[in-house]
């Protein structure tokens, strides 16, 4: 997608963190936004900043684990006019051993990560064919290419949407783009907010030279839209665990598992 100015984009999780930061690069480039989040105040903040580069920009509070919800959504947007762009952004994590996990933090991480992204794009994928020129751009994560210690659900969902964007590029290829964007970690609300198995524990700190802005990770995002790039990397250190899991697959495999600290046994499980 060469141009950007006067397409229309359609992004998820857009009232903080990577998805605001996508909206406003895509409005600076001229697009028209349909932004949508749970969070109502952070949205309408969003919106406003966005308008101020001259795009029309509409907003929707949406609950993404609430397949109803998703659909009322997008018809709603189709009633507005069909998109050129999908943005795939919001997502949740958590933090902790598999087997403390309930059931409804599994199906939460599930629902929001990966099956709205597959309702949104099996539900918009007819209008998004129909357009001269259009782009699916997936937010994952250098974990859904990669192994992650007591994030299995994250993992889980983060891996079937770079599944997804596989397969829905070696299908429509040629009739559309679709980019996985995989950053590192990003200084957003969700290292600080994360789901832990143990609420009385301080979460794990992230390192800052870890960490990359989430409007550095917009700037590469505009730049793989109009390149069409297929799966992109972002940080130093992402993209040397993903050589390192193409290049040494059983030393990262080996420097994994080096993280546990014992064994679980019947009926007594430890970490």
């Amino acid at each position: 997608m060469q141009v950007i100015r006067g397409k229309k984009a359609l992004v998820t999780g857009a009232a903080s963190g990577i998805g605001r930061a996508l909206a406003l690069a895509l409005a600076q480039e001229g697009a028209d936004l349909y932004l949508i989040d749970r969070d109502a105040a952070g949205l309408v903040a969003a919106a406003g900043e966005a308008r101020g580069f001259g795009v029309a920009v509409a907003t929707r509070i949406c609950d993404l684990s609430q397949p109803s919800e998703i659909t009322a959504t997008i018809q709603s947007l189709l009633s507005d006019g069909v998109p050129d762009i999908l943005v795939n952004n919001a997502g949740v994590a958590y933090y902790g051993a598999t087997h403390d996990m309930t059931v409804e933090q599994w199906d939460r991480i599930i629902a929001v990560n990966l099956l709205a992204p597959i309702q949104l794009v099996r539900e918009l994928m007819p209008a998004l064919l129909a357009q001269d020129d259009a782009h699916i751009l997936n937010i994952c994560s250098i974990f859904g290419l990669v192994p992650l210690r007591k994030g299995a659900a994250y993992q889980t969902s983060k891996f079937g949407l770079v599944g997804l964007s596989a397969a829905l590029r070696a299908e429509y290829g040629r009739d559309l783009g679709v980019t996985a964007l995989c950053p590192g970690f990003v200084r957003t609300a969700l290292l600080e907010t994360f789901t832990t198995g143990d609420p009385g524990r301080p979460r794990p700190a992230v390192p800052a030279w870890l960490c990359t802005s989430p409007e550095k990770v917009a700037a590469v995002a505009i730049r793989a839209i109009r390149r069409n790039k297929g799966v992109v990397v972002i940080t130093p250190a992402a993209r040397l665990l993903w050589w390192l899991a193409r290049l040494s697959p059983g030393l990262l495999d080996w420097l994994t598992r080096q993280g546990w600290r014992g064994k679980r046994r019947k009926g007594n499980a430890t970490t």
